[in-house]
């Protein structure tokens, strides 16, 4: 009898410390649970206080550069940098650019860092939630400018409105894709998925029920912008021929008549008491991006292989061709005027994924300010694959970079931009397209989007405080890091100057798909060319009043520019063009 009641005590006392464990166990996590809770009160209450003023923030720094950076002077730019220059005879690798400190420069760093992916994790979270909060929100009568027209079908292979296409998936209004479709000479816009805007002067495919468009704008509930698939599509504004006015139209010199003209695919317009901006009218009605003048004709067309317009004659044959009748001899009968109307060339807008995943990473290395954002859209054009990014960017994302998302290593995009100049991050990539510019438009294109966005300008004001020679003394000795250090540890690497690009863009871009080993055809790449400036470039040429580097700036640069010039003939790279420096 004994043995059974010493059994049962010691069941129950271990019953006891069992029970007590629990217990405690449950304490603990109804603690983390309340903690929790609390930090998310604090959160919300904060994310309704107004934002720390700052400037807005850029992709996070290469981690070489997170290592350190050289500490910020006001005054002198000796140091790292003169070990540089030091070498400028002839590049040798090893620790060249290694010894690098600065934490209150990476302090600011990272701060702009953590501010950038917080608004990224918002802008997230409201995507993800959108379509409850569209079940919730009231629709509401919005006015528009233009007149509604209905709802249309719209499909990849079969668009409704074939002209121009633009997106923003934060900020898309039917006002904003209106201005913008009328700005480009169009008769039509319409709104799709609630941020892709179209513009057309023809509707090509039938009309639905109008309760099938039935998502919301982006940037204005309550008003619709087309639905999956569907086309949301008004007419802009009306205004008199002749009171129009049109972004983007230029001039794009005299050029002579191809051989085979019936290859050149020109539409003939005829029109009474012919002028230029009647002929450019009547070709952007046509949807066509070239409007060719040769009184008393007008021709409308795209360039192709036998009309490249890259070999321009002399004005003097389209003037005379123009003010002279039947009598002039028959050799300066075939010229044309040809100007560049708003209408956008629309045999290269469309983009998508790589069909199947590339075993290969590609990179799109270059220093922040030196055209990156840009020629992934001309390669885009050209190649018609997304571009991807080691960042998460959501501006650039909104303004209808896809790939942005897209994780770096998914091997859904044809190349992936970076501005990392790490030994390990370098490793990564099987290869490299390394994008340089200028040191000195680098710089300051890199300062006006830390003042002023992507496609903004710093003021005068804040060219002259003294965070413009700290951003100098710390960016400039980074420009020439970046270069060295992809240059001593990538694998396989295309040089590409982004001078030359604005100068020779056909036959570079040529290069970049051949390297990318995919085939483009010629009209395409004319394509690209025609849409080269796109929606991401600054508006003019807009420079301070004065000239913001100083003697000892100049120095420090010119020293860097020496260096990666003998670097790159080292490497049996072209050399950076003349006008970084006069030799």
């Amino acid at each position: 009898m004994a043995k059974p009641l010493y059994r049962l005590q010691r069941f129950l006392r271990r019953a006891q410390l069992f029970l007590l464990f629990l217990g405690v166990a449950y304490i603990m996590a109804g603690s983390v649970l309340l903690l929790q809770r609390a930090s998310l009160v604090v959160t919300q209450r904060g994310a309704t206080s107004p934002p720390l003023p700052s400037l807005p923030s850029i992709p996070s720094p290469p981690r070489a550069l997170e290592l350190g950076m050289p500490p910020v002077r006001v005054g002198g730019y000796g140091g790292r940098s003169s070990r540089i220059m030091a070498r400028g005879q002839g590049y040798q690798p090893g620790s060249l650019l290694d010894n690098r400190t600065g934490a209150r420069w990476l302090m600011s760093r990272n701060l702009e860092i953590r501010h950038l992916r917080r608004r990224w994790f918002h802008s997230l979270m409201t995507e993800k939630d959108m379509s409850q909060v569209e079940r919730s929100t009231p629709r509401r009568n919005v006015p528009h400018k233009g007149s509604y027209i209905g709802c249309f079908l719209d499909n990849s292979k079969e668009r409704a409105l074939r002209g121009s296409v633009f997106t923003d998936f934060r900020k898309m209004t039917s006002t904003m894709c209106q201005d913008t479709c009328s700005a480009s000479g169009y008769q039509f816009a319409g709104l799709e998925y609630g941020s892709e805007c179209y513009c057309g002067n023809h509707i090509t495919s039938l009309r639905v029920r109008d309760k099938e468009c039935n998502l919301d704008c982006k940037g204005e509930k309550g008003s619709v912008c087309g639905g999956v698939g569907r086309l949301s599509v008004f007419t802009v504004e009306d205004m008199l021929p002749g009171q129009r006015r049109y972004r983007n139209v230029r001039y794009r010199g005299c050029f002579r008549e191809p051989e085979n003209s019936s290859s050149t695919s020109l539409v003939h317009v005829l029109q009474l008491n012919l002028t230029s901006q009647s002929c450019i009218e009547a070709c952007m009605n046509k949807e066509f991006p070239l409007a060719m003048l040769r009184s008393p004709d007008c021709f409308c067309g795209y360039a192709t292989p036998d009309f490249t317009l890259h070999e321009p004659a002399e004005e003097e044959h389209c003037s005379q061709s123009n003010t002279t009748e039947a009598s002039l001899p028959s050799t300066l009968q075939h010229f044309y005027q040809v100007y560049q109307t708003p209408v956008q060339d629309s045999r290269c807008t469309e983009k998508n994924f790589l069909p199947e995943k590339s075993s290969s990473l590609v990179a799109l290395s270059s220093f922040p300010g030196a055209g990156n954002t840009w020629v992934r859209h001309l390669i885009e054009l050209a190649t018609g694959y997304y571009t991807g990014s080691y960042y998460f960017d959501g501006t650039l994302y909104n303004r209808g970079f896809k790939g942005e998302k897209d994780y770096w290593k998914s091997g859904r995009t044809i190349c992936v931009k970076t501005h990392e100049s790490g030994r390990r991050e370098i490793e990564m990539y099987d290869s490299v397209i390394l994008l340089i510019r200028s040191p000195y438009r680098s710089l300051m294109a890199e300062f006006n989007r830390k003042c002023a966005g992507h496609l903004g300008y710093a003021s005068d004001q804040h060219w002259k405080t003294k965070e413009w020679p700290e951003f100098v003394s710390s960016y400039a000795s980074w420009w020439a890091s970046h270069v060295l250090d992809w240059l001593r540890f990538g694998q396989r690497v295309l040089v590409v100057h982004f001078e030359e690009l604005q100068t020779v863009l056909v036959p570079r871009l040529r290069s970049i798909a051949s390297f990318l080993n995919t085939t483009v055809t010629e009209d395409r790449l004319l394509c690209a060319e025609s849409n080269q400036d796109g929606h991401f470039k600054r508006s003019g040429a807009r420079q301070p009043t004065f000239d913001p580097f100083t003697p000892d700036m100049r120095g420090l640069i010119d020293g860097l520019i020496r260096a990666v010039d003998q670097a790159l003939r080292d490497r049996n790279h072209t050399g950076l063009p003349l006008e970084y420096l006069p030799r």
